[in-house]
């Protein structure tokens, strides 16, 4: 069995994650698989036979390095915004990397101060182009929370537009819901529904049983459904040149 430590994390989430595309064309994808609510500080333990179906590096996650691990390199990027936890618990909704490979075109950090408060939720997204970028949101995107799209994920959509974001912390049931919106009109709809699992040894082997290799799944579906949009007419726009952000390498 995994060790839990208390509080809402570890857990495993199996998950429905739905895209919505109202322009230029409707198009709808559904995506089924699970994802892992962990606390930065307290990891999970898997026995030895079960560790290739859930890793959590730092190299995976705000391009820091193996021996540094995630939350000192999400700690150096909100640092060079002027933001400290001081010690505070960090919960990170994410893929695990499976069999020696992870995809995450998301993975959400609620960051708590020492007293349980959050201070913040950070949105790190990643492209199929090896990218990142990291959103900077206040404690309020556990109820919704707007800021500007800077960075290009889908190649038939622009960089130019706004994110709206529901972002609240996950309990019982995780309900994550993202919109982008260009010139006042809604282009994209992205969701994340789910319901929470103890994260037992169990429970995890029926997940990868149900769900094998599921992170390659998630990038596979991806590249296969923009082949399906371009086989549709849709524009493919270029790709700017990326400028990686202060605090991410």
């Amino acid at each position: 069995m995994v060790n839990v430590s208390p509080g809402p994390a570890p857990a495993l989430y199996p998950s429905v994650i739905t895209h919505v595309r109202t322009s230029p064309r409707h198009y709808k994808l559904t995506h089924r698989t699970y994802l892992w609510l962990i606390d930065l500080d307290a990891p999970p333990r898997l026995p030895r036979m079960l560790r290739p179906l859930a890793g959590f590096n730092g190299r995976d996650h705000f391009g820091g390095g193996r021996s540094t691990g995630i939350k000192t390199g999400l700690e150096a990027f909100l640092a060079t915004r002027g933001i400290t936890l001081d010690g505070g618990r960090v919960l990170m909704l994410a893929h695990a990397r499976v069999l020696g490979y992870v995809f995450n075109p998301l993975s959400l950090y609620w960051c708590h101060g020492p007293g349980g408060e959050l201070r913040c939720v950070v949105a790190e997204v990643h492209n199929t182009y090896g990218e990142r970028h990291c959103y900077l949101l206040g404690p309020d995107a556990a109820r919704s929370a707007d800021v500007a799209k800077e960075f290009y994920v889908s190649p038939f959509f622009p960089v130019e537009g706004e994110y709206r974001m529901r972002l609240p912390v996950p309990g019982e049931r995780l309900g994550v819901t993202l919109h982008f919106d260009q010139g006042g009109h809604r282009m994209f709809t992205a969701t994340v529904r789910g319901e929470r699992r103890p994260a037992t040894a169990g429970v995890l082997l029926r997940a990868a049983v149900r769900h094998p290799w599921s992170t390659v799944a998630v990038s596979a579906a991806i590249r296969r459904h923009g082949i399906a949009l371009w086989l549709r007419g849709l524009l493919v726009r270029k790709r700017p040149r990326h400028r990686p952000q202060e605090g991410l390498k």
